[in-house]
């Protein structure tokens, strides 16, 4: 493979992105849990909200997979795999919707930081897909994470 970024630089940015994968499915199942368990007087606004961000975060997994596979590597896609990759908590039992909030605020901005924390290694590879990618991943994370937790009043 020579698309102009060496094996190692490759390898590098896709062990960056298996981590902003794992950390994108994990969120996405918990935004899944919480979209069919949240009740209180807000159901109706969240439940929509939640599913209206777990699509985006369903098309951002193969986005991300796409770019690792391009890269000439396998992407994770098993439980166990995102389970040693993710820096994600999984939610415990069915909290409140103001804990669901927080929790997913949480998540975001967990995956801000993933993603910021790849750019170095595309930037030394002059690697412009990722960075672009990487971009428009926190775009969506940090209006995201602004939204929730506006919700909280935070």
């Amino acid at each position: 493979m020579d698309i102009g970024i060496n094996e190692q630089d490759r390898q590098d940015i896709a062990h960056g992105l298996s981590r902003l994968l794992a950390d994108t499915y994990t969120l996405y199942l918990k935004t899944h849990n919480f979209h069919w368990n949240v009740t209180g007087p807000m159901f109706n606004t969240l439940h929509l909200m939640f599913e209206t961000q777990y699509n985006e975060l369903s098309l951002a997994v193969d986005l991300i997979a796409e770019r690792i596979r391009a890269l000439g590597h396998f992407a994770p896609g098993s439980y166990a795999d995102y389970a040693k990759l993710t820096a994600i908590a999984e939610a415990n039992g069915v909290p409140k919707a103001e804990e669901m909030l927080a929790q997913l605020v949480d998540g975001h901005e967990i995956l801000c930081r993933t993603a910021r924390s790849i750019f170095p290694l595309a930037d030394r590879a002059s690697d412009e897909p990722t960075a672009d990618l990487l971009t428009q991943r926190l775009q969506v994370h940090e209006k995201t994470a602004w939204m929730l937790r506006s919700m909280l009043d935070k």
